[in-house]
């Protein structure tokens, strides 16, 4: 079939009712086909139709307001949502709470493995990661909701080892992005931050008989050099090109988001006012030695690059995330998953493939609920329907885990003094309780493994053990029995208990006393 060229109206027209969209962007606008999304909405809007889709996502995509996910988020448009994150979409976050779709989740790198396999025809994706998480058939088997009542997993046992199979997806329509399209349909990404798992969900829709449709900011004459086609017009159907197209959500097009960098320049000031924050990444950052494979994660953790550079050591480390970029400075915030001065890009599905072998020395990850056998929650907490992104993916494979985050939540307020923490505020809501809400990160078949994991707070630091939770270390200042054993639900075991390093505590060139975020 020739690549034909549409409007992004005529495009929307071939989403029928009852499809199943994959869709491959991530948050911040990255590699998002805002246009194919927006032209499905509105045709929803003025006609009820498409209607009762099926949404498929690895990663989160929207702006937490009307982009990205946002868009498929109206009652009767979308009866199901298989997603990674959910975050940046409120909207659909209120569909699931409702029982108005039946909302699922996945790790992420699940989903873009799912995509390949569904594409080439094979029966789902046989793995080890989820297992004894949420995903797993024997806790909720990534059923999000009372309306989702599939069964999209299964145990296996192959050669004695517990596996976990992921049913295929059918996946009818992809909507994808690129930057340019040239004369025979080949598509190229040179001005994106990252191709992400583009080319798998592709291969989802075409392996099903679907049809994929892409859109891109600007045609070019002839053909493309064969090395820059992320996406071979053998995959594509139809194209619809959007000059106004942006890069991120924040400028049309930012060179610093795929031109290489002095390495040798990523230094500075970590510009860390709050002191939670600057102990917990000071302590983090003492993990990692020069020449770890790095994997750093959303929120709080993220900051742990921030004190890398201004120790003059993020340059010694290779990052490596699951948009599957390599090195540079990672971007934090709306922009999380891209980087500053990339020394490498490939497909997020090779990158989850190669987080699966081991390649991960360090994984700094966010917490917002631990209990006393070691397992963390990030996925589901309040009724809320949040989802796991890569965590999952990169938990279960990393030698070491470093799970950042305050000691209680709601209100905590400290301030550093003569080298010592000073607690002015408790938090109102205790982050360490007996049993996690779920699952995302198993503490006993971690320890099981071997694998080594820390629990960092700004006041003391626990580590796993086949036992349980241990607190291994304290901050100046703290008191065991009033500041810590006072606010959990259990009691951790307690051997040799050490100080905190007591460079975490060093003075911060400006406010001590902001709340954590």
């Amino acid at each position: 079939m020739t690549v034909q060229i549409l409007s992004a109206d005529e495009a929307a027209a071939h989403v029928r009712d009852g499809a199943t969209i994959g869709l491959a962007a991530n948050g911040g606008g990255m590699l998002e086909p805002t246009a194919l999304i927006a032209a499905v909405e509105r045709r929803f809007r003025q006609t009820a139709s498409p209607r009762d889709l099926t949404l498929i996502h690895a990663l989160g995509v929207g702006d937490r307001g009307s982009r990205g996910v946002n868009g498929f988020a109206h009652e009767g448009m979308v009866r199901k949502v298989v997603g990674g994150h959910w975050t940046w979409s409120p909207a659909m976050m209120r569909l699931a709470a409702e029982e108005k779709i039946a909302a699922y989740v996945m790790p992420a790198g699940v989903i873009t493995h799912l995509y390949r396999e569904s594409g080439a025809r094979r029966p789902g994706y046989v793995t080890r990661t989820g297992l004894h998480t949420f995903a797993d058939p024997r806790h909720k088997g990534g059923r999000a909701n009372a309306s989702a009542t599939e069964e999209l997993v299964e145990v296996l046992e192959l050669d004695g080892e517990e596996y976990l199979r992921y049913r295929p997806f059918q996946v009818d329509v992809a909507l994808v992005r690129g930057t340019e399209v040239d004369s025979r349909g080949n598509i190229g990404a040179d001005a994106e931050p990252a191709i992400l798992d583009a080319l798998e969900c592709a291969q989802a829709a075409r392996g099903n008989g679907g049809i994929v449709i892409v859109q891109v900011k600007r045609q070019v004459e002839g053909q493309l050099d064969p090395r820059k086609v992320f996406l071979p017009a053998a995959l594509v159907d139809y194209v619809v090109v959007v000059p106004e197209q942006t890069q991120t959500y924040l400028a049309e097009e930012d060179p610093a988001l795929f031109d290489p960098i002095d390495p040798t320049s990523l230094t500075g000031p970590s510009g860390l006012t709050d002191p939670i924050r600057a102990v917990v990444c000071r302590r983090a950052a003492q993990e990692i030695k020069a020449g770890d494979v790095l994997n750093l994660g959303f929120g709080m953790s993220a900051d742990v690059g921030k004190i890398l550079r201004e120790e003059g050591r993020l340059a010694s480390v290779q990052l490596a995330v699951e948009q599957g970029l390599y090195n540079g400075e990672p971007e934090l915030g709306d922009l999380f998953g891209m980087a500053t001065g990339p020394s490498a890009r490939i497909s997020s599905a090779v990158q989850f493939d190669i987080f699966a072998g081991g390649l991960i020395d360090v994984t700094c990850l966010g917490m917002a609920q631990t209990d006393r056998r070691g397992n963390v929650n990030v996925s589901a907490f309040g009724g809320k329907v949040m989802g796991p992104g890569g965590f999952v993916d990169i938990s279960q494979n990393a030698r070491t885990a470093i799970f950042c985050g305050a000691f209680t939540a709601k209100g905590l307020r400290v301030h550093l003094e003569d080298g010592r923490l000073v607690i002015d505020q408790e938090g109102q809501v205790p982050k360490f309780v007996n049993e996690v809400e779920e699952v995302t990160y198993a503490g006993p078949y971690a320890a099981a493994q071997g694998r080594r994991a820390l629990y960092v707070t700004e006041r003391c630091v626990f580590q796993l053990t086949a036992e349980g939770l241990e607190l291994i270390e304290v901050a100046p200042g703290i008191d065991i029995e009033r500041d810590i054993l006072a606010h959990l639900d259990f009691r951790p075991i307690i051997r040799d208990v050490a100080e905190m390093p007591a460079a975490c505590f060093a003075p911060l060139t400006t406010d001590q006393l902001a709340p954590v975020a």
